[in-house]
């Protein structure tokens, strides 16, 4: 039997749930909730935020982006100085609304910064076949997109971190299915439950948790059933395939992760922001005494951070769990108690 219990939540967005409700404080001594590396924005390389920022400075270009990549730090910028000092930058809601501005502006280059996890990708993927069939040839995707599972593997077989068992995210799984998960309790005896965001729906799954942990039961449970299938969306993992080749990918400050990414297919190669412009760029290394990478797999907590809530804060991050809506360190620093906020 297990005295002591560490569960890491690897979605962001259970992260900031889990700091908004307190539910770190409500815990027994015995039981630990650590994150993981599932904020999107969060493990995009400083190389791939230089890049988008060396797209924002080129003539005629129109970036379009979800809002937490704004203020990410790259190697000298980020989009939010390059928008200060006059490249057109601009939020959107949906890769969608970035195909509209293509549209509308058939004369100007419009990049899409695809960042996400299985969650967004499918709808990128789709923008992209529906930008080819309407031969919308001024729409292109920088792509960033990450995949889970091999992430959780990463960790799992590394050891890099002494956990028990896994909190995993509804939504992704609503994609890829439960039976993704399985080689989690087969090879490595780490249970693992899908849940929710919602407080009682946290609750109940480290609650069974640690129960799981306590009586060395190994297996994936879903409680959001009604929502997550065992194949998990088909039609969704169609369109993903259609566009997608899976590649070994770079996630910040953490390294490469075997089969771990998305690129472009060749078919789709015209609307690869990359191949497209033919990006060079010379990036700089992590900054200095930045625990990003420690942070996002579960070796360290914010509040060990020496830069935390001093240089680095959401106004002036050094790195980008500060300023992504989904950061580890965002959370701590919003919801953490005892913290004096600049």
């Amino acid at each position: 039997m297990q005295n002591k219990v560490t569960i890491m939540e690897v979605c962001g967005t259970h992260t900031m749930a889990i700091a908004r409700f307190g539910i770190r404080s409500l815990l027994p001594a015995n039981v630990k909730l650590i994150s993981g590396p599932g904020c999107p924005v969060c493990v995009t390389p400083i190389s791939a935020i230089d890049k988008a920022i060396a797209l924002a400075k080129k003539e005629n270009v129109i970036i379009t982006t979800f809002g937490d990549m704004l203020k990410v730090p790259g190697s000298y910028s980020s989009l939010n100085k390059e928008r200060t000092n006059g490249a057109t930058i601009k939020i959107v809601y949906s890769p969608i609304d970035a195909l509209d501005i293509a549209k509308e502006n058939p004369h100007k280059e419009i990049v899409f910064i695809g960042v996400g996890f299985e969650t967004t990708s499918p709808l990128i993927a789709a923008t992209i076949i529906q930008a080819k069939r309407f031969k919308i040839t001024n729409f292109s995707v920088l792509c960033l997109f990450k995949v889970i599972p091999p992430a959780l593997k990463f960790i799992a077989e590394n050891k890099i971190c002494k956990i028990n068992a896994f909190l995993l995210p509804g939504h992704v799984s609503t994609i890829i299915g439960s039976n993704t998960y399985k080689f989690l309790a087969s090879k490595y005896k780490l249970p693992g439950v899908i849940a929710g965001f919602s407080y009682k729906e946290i609750t109940k799954a480290i609650k069974l948790l640690t129960s799981m942990v306590k009586n060395n039961k190994a297996c994936i449970v879903t409680q959001c059933s009604d929502i997550v299938s065992a194949q998990g969306n088909k039609k969704a993992q169609a369109i993903l395939s259609k566009v997608f080749k899976i590649v070994d990918s770079d996630w910040r400050a953490i390294g490469i992760i075997a089969k771990s990414g998305y690129a472009i297919k060749n078919q789709y190669a015209s609307y690869d922001a990359e191949k497209k412009f033919n990006i060079k760029t010379k990036s700089k290394k992590e900054p200095k005494n930045c625990l990003c990478g420690a942070v996002m797999l579960g070796q360290k907590i914010p509040t060990q951070c020496l830069l935390f809530a001093k240089i680095c804060t959401p106004s002036s991050a050094v790195g980008p769990c500060m300023v992504s809506s989904e950061g580890a360190c965002a959370a701590e620093y919003k919801y953490g108690k005892n913290i004096k906020r600049k």
